[in-house]
């Protein structure tokens, strides 16, 4: 009887670390995406795609920034330099995509709330790796991936990983309601 009193009290003490740490439902997932300032003599805002892959590589996209604007949707023709992202499924998408294309974007710090909620909402609980990349004409390439789990947890929140170059901070958090 004293033993299963005191399995009861462990029972009852990991509920509330657990509890404590799970996000709540009102709670939302955010990226932060830093787009650094370069001295460079020709300067070209950079084409960016976010994805989230699950362990066999399948992707759910986020968000893709691009040239909108350009007649005759030209600037969909360097969407193929954003390398990665245009092999887990970028290619296939049929662009504009509502909810998921934005216009590019200059140096600065983005947030992508809404989209990543979205995108989250349609996953089960599992291991992930949040992708980053961007590209940039008569400039580089790069990819930060930052690995998370569902259901997201508030003690290993929030996560930062940085690029070298085309890539400024990227930070995923839990913003309380």
């Amino acid at each position: 009887m004293k033993v299963l009193h005191s399995l009861a009290m462990v029972a009852g003490a990991l509920a509330l670390t657990v509890s404590s740490n799970a996000v709540n439902a009102q709670d939302e997932a955010t990226l932060n995406v830093g787009l650094p300032q370069l001295d460079v003599a020709e300067y070209h805002k950079p084409y960016v795609a976010v994805w989230i892959e699950d362990a066999k590589r399948k992707a759910t996209h986020v968000a893709v920034w691009y040239d909108v604007d350009k007649r005759e949707h030209k600037g969909k023709e360097w969407l193929k330099d954003l390398r990665q992202w245009w092999r887990r499924g970028g290619r296939s998408l049929d662009l504009p995509y509502d909810g998921l294309t934005s216009a590019t974007k200059g140096p600065g710090e983005y947030s992508i709330d809404e989209q990543l909620n979205e995108a989250i909402d349609g996953l089960t609980a599992g291991d992930y790796t949040l992708r980053v990349e961007v590209s940039r004409e008569v400039g580089g390439r790069e990819v930060v991936s930052i690995p998370f789990s569902l259901p997201l947890s508030k003690n290993a929140l929030p996560i930062e990983a940085s690029g070298s170059s085309e890539v400024g901070t990227v930070v995923l958090s839990v913003k309380s309601n």
